[in-house]
């Protein structure tokens, strides 16, 4: 739980709330979970004044004991038949279950002994809950984590986005490097027809340069459509239409370019290393899959270096709620268990 950045929250007590978690404990009320919480933690409520204090017991009164020769009057012992009805005490072979009853804790520290296995049906704690926890789903500045279906959809729509404006600006390149390859395919067939090798044939130096060009153009092509957009509005027009965004982890303000530069740069500085072999390719494969192996924010390689996360918008344009007019809750700062 501490690992959790600052932020809004779903209440692990209510799930039906949430509430601000400043790295070591839950601060403020609860809201709606469903609502817009308000951008950094509620405002502190003075604390109500101390009760006054009840008034102590009274001591209780000590029995006087009864005068000398008291007894009970004669006549006034118990009626006949009036003991114990025949069937009403306990049945034959009645007893406490093995085991039953309120049971001790554990002493702080405890372990089960080497070899102990828990019995048939007992349930094993789900990932990522210890001892005495819930689980609690991320929810950065009160906002839901966008999907991975959502996000690979975007991305999709940005490279064929990025690919329209390649044909355009590099279509002159791509078409004298279609001139110089076409010759040097076909003359691979042939070695190869003839029991030779395609690599026999090499292509010629200026079909490398006019490669090189296209990835330097396809490369600036890229940052210059999303790093402004993301700086900016933190949305592409593949992140628009999926309606999500890329925020910051600690703050609902714009990135700034300088920021959505470095969130770039971690995935798209590889593009020219296409013409490697495809090293380049699949480094930003790797990348773009990272968030399925972060279960907490679903950060990719290129989020954590900008420290940015990707956040699913509301269907409606809600605002912010005060975290002061609901009530329930805590208002105290409270230990995280």
């Amino acid at each position: 739980m501490s690992s959790l950045p600052a932020g809004w929250y779903k209440d692990p007590a209510d799930p039906e709330t949430q509430r601000y978690w400043d790295g070591e404990g839950w601060l403020g009320k609860a809201i709606p979970a469903d609502a817009v919480p308000p951008d950094g933690p509620p405002p502190v409520q003075d604390e109500p004044p101390p009760a006054p204090a009840s008034p102590a017991p009274a001591p209780p009164t000590p029995l006087t004991p009864p005068p000398p020769g008291w007894g009970p009057q004669p006549g006034a012992g118990p009626q006949p038949g009036a003991g114990q009805q025949p069937g009403s005490g306990p049945q034959p072979g009645w007893g406490p279950q093995p085991g039953w009853g309120p049971q001790p804790p554990p002493p702080p520290g405890w372990q089960p002994p080497p070899g102990w296995q828990p019995p048939p049906g007992w349930e094993q704690m789900p990932p990522g809950m210890r001892a005495g926890m819930y689980p609690v789903q991320a929810r950065p500045h009160g906002y839901a984590l966008a999907g991975l279906g959502p996000r690979l959809v975007a991305r999709l729509l940005d490279i064929l986005a990025v690919l329209l404006l390649n044909v355009v600006v590099n279509g002159y390149f791509f078409y004298e490097f279609a001139k110089e390859f076409v010759p040097m395919y076909r003359a691979s067939l042939n070695e190869m027809a003839n029991g030779g090798s395609a690599f026999d044939v090499q292509g010629s130096g200026r079909m490398d340069s006019l490669l090189w060009a296209m990835l330097i153009v396809a490369t600036l092509l890229w940052l210059l459509y999303e790093a402004p957009s993301i700086g900016s509005t933190g949305q592409t027009l593949g992140k628009r239409i999926m309606r999500i965004k890329v925020m910051a982890v600690e703050h609902t303000e714009p990135l700034g370019f300088g920021r959505a530069f470095g969130r770039w740069a971690r995935l798209g500085l590889w593009t020219p290393a296409w013409g490697c072999a495809g090293i380049g390719f699949v480094l930003q494969l790797i990348d773009c899959i990272s968030p399925v192996f972060d279960q907490q924010l679903r950060q990719a390689f290129h989020d954590k270096t900008a420290r940015t996360v990707v956040i699913a918008l509301p269907p409606d344009d809600r605002q912010p709620v005060d975290a002061t007019t609901r009530s329930g809750g805590n208002g105290s700062h409270t230990e995280g268990s």
